[in-house]
């Protein structure tokens, strides 16, 4: 991960900028560069990926224009091949291929990345900063306006906390220029659904996911796996395994009295071969990390909260004890396939629509918890679940193919999976349990717990008056809140609402995100 920043406003006082920016200084420990633009400042700090030299630091400049880029571009090596009759380069950096592609094809080039990104440009023609965000929202962007007016734009809220009234996340699939912002790539867009049978589309699902991990690959610097046992972690490292054909490194977390997903893990592990290591934590480390965690998310939802507890805790580990610096995760497969309560959906209709909400709102629930659980250690997240060509494929598979008609959630990606030695039958068909809960139902239990300890009945029902916007309705709630509101006075509105199962279909009209509460959990935590 990095961290950049980009502001038109010269009248905010370089100390209050420089402290904004610097709060992120974890995502980009290695090297840290601001310049001025004649129409504002760019800031970025470097975590070396690709091109771990001097000459892959940021920012980018060419013909008087500049750009500060945090993420990955897929397949770069192919675009400069196209570029390197017109420019010469100077890195084997990624992303210096963005200016050349800016002035070559303008605005045209965002639809044209395979990435995951943000950016912040300067075009000196225009005299003005054009940024933009990868169509489903896998790395950070966020926006406010000076007092006049001027935008300003950054990896994370806190950057900009003191410097705008109000800051919004910036939207995926858009670019800002010219005073407005334009949406490129809808990722819910409807297209003609793929006629293919079953077995091809099961066929299509195992190869772009494959090719998926296989981009997510290719790094000049270690790289290892998050690995709870469940499904789509556990594809994630039998893939890799077999792209790599030697043993890759992979860790998992529980805590200390019930670690659901430490055996799960373990026999993955032992399965695929690889190099495993085991994170316990237990209930003082949980608490202890809330504060830290919740300022780290800039979030007050609850299972958002939750799963960041385990995810914080072993990347943290992973920062100290490892030199790893890349780490592959399973997100992002829940709301293409479905979630446990999507069980309940009442026709294939309200399952597409369901997972097109859950799609254009990720990039404020899981894909915020990997970017800032990872990208607070100083570490950079890959999500091969989110492969464009993988994304657009599965979104455009009827959803009564997807729907749970078989006994079995996400039935057609274990079945893409049949065959080919990747898992072990019993973890291929292992029912899906929620992460936070599978790291220990305790860990949840123990939050919960924390939360009552803090307030009576009567201060509940006092404090949650305050916020008239997503009101706090459990004394855990209140408490997430109220942290927040620590870090991020007055910015609630950065997020939707609190994450929850549908309430409007039958058997999801719950009062907790843990799917545990439902009725068709069954032995998914076991």
């Amino acid at each position: 991960m990095c961290s950049i920043i980009g502001a038109e406003d010269f009248e905010i006082p370089q100390g209050e900028f420089m402290e904004g920016f610097f709060k992120t200084e974890t995502r980009g420990p290695d090297m840290t560069r601001i310049i001025d633009t004649p129409a504002g400042r760019l800031g970025f700090h470097r975590l070396a990926i690709m091109d771990t030299n001097e000459s892959g630091m940021q920012p980018f400049a060419l013909n008087g224009n500049f750009v500060v880029c945090n993420g990955e571009i897929y397949g770069f090596r192919n675009l400069k091949n196209e570029l390197s009759s017109e420019y010469t380069f100077n890195s084997e950096s990624d992303c210096e291929i963005l200016l050349p592609m800016y002035e070559k094809y303008g605005y045209e080039m965002f639809n044209m990345l395979d990435a995951e990104f943000a950016l912040i440009i300067y075009d000196c023609k225009k005299n003005s900063f054009i940024a933009a965000r990868d169509p489903i929202g896998i790395r950070p962007l966020y926006y406010g306006t000076g007092k006049k007016g001027e935008m300003i734009f950054a990896s994370e809220p806190k950057n900009i906390v003191g410097l705008s009234d109000e800051i919004k996340p910036f939207p995926p699939g858009h670019y800002y220029a010219d005073g407005k912002f334009v949406c490129y790539c809808d990722i819910t867009e409807r297209h003609e659904p793929v006629s293919d049978d079953f077995e091809t589309v099961c066929t299509n699902i195992r190869r772009k996911l494959s090719m998926g991990v296989a981009k997510r690959l290719d790094a000049d610097v270690p790289v290892g796996f998050l690995l709870s046992g469940g499904l789509d972690s556990s594809l994630v490292c039998a893939i890799a395994t077999k792209l790599l054909n030697h043993p890759i490194r992979t860790f998992a977390i529980g805590m200390e009295t019930d670690a659901i997903d430490l055996k799960y893990a373990k026999i993955v592990a032992d399965f695929i071969g690889s190099e495993h290591h085991e994170i316990i934590i237990n209930r003082n480390d949980v608490i202890s990390s809330l504060e830290t965690v919740i300022s780290a998310l800039g979030t007050y939802d609850i299972t958002t909260i939750r799963a960041s507890m385990g995810m914080y805790l072993i990347c943290k580990a992973i920062h100290e004890q490892s030199d790893i610096r890349v780490l592959l995760t399973g997100e992002i497969s829940d709301e293409l396939f479905g979630y446990k309560y999507t069980d309940f959906a009442p026709s294939a209709e309200a399952f597409q629509l369901e997972s097109e909400k859950r799609m254009r709102e990720l990039h404020m629930y899981d894909v915020l918890r990997a970017d800032r659980c990872i990208a607070v250690n100083s570490l950079e997240a890959r999500v091969p679940f989110g492969d464009l060509d993988f994304v657009k494929y599965v979104m455009s598979i009827p959803a009564e193919m997807k729907m749970n008609s078989y006994k079995m959630g996400k039935y057609l990606l274990r079945h893409a999976f049949e065959g080919g030695n990747y898992l072990p039958e019993n973890i291929l068909w292992r029912e899906k349990a929620a992460f936070s809960d599978a790291v220990g139902h305790s860990l949840v239990d123990d939050l919960k717990e924390y939360a009552e300890s803090l307030y009576t009945d009567a201060d509940f029902a006092e404090k949650c008056k305050k916020y008239d916007f997503a009101t706090p309705f459990t004394k855990e709630s209140l408490l997430y809140r109220d942290l927040f509101e620590k870090y991020y006075p007055g910015q609630a509105g950065m997020v939707d609402d609190f994450w929850m199962p549908n309430k409007s279909w039958e058997g999801c009209n719950v009062c907790d995100p843990s799917a545990r509460v439902l009725s068709n959990y069954g032995g998914s935590g076991t």
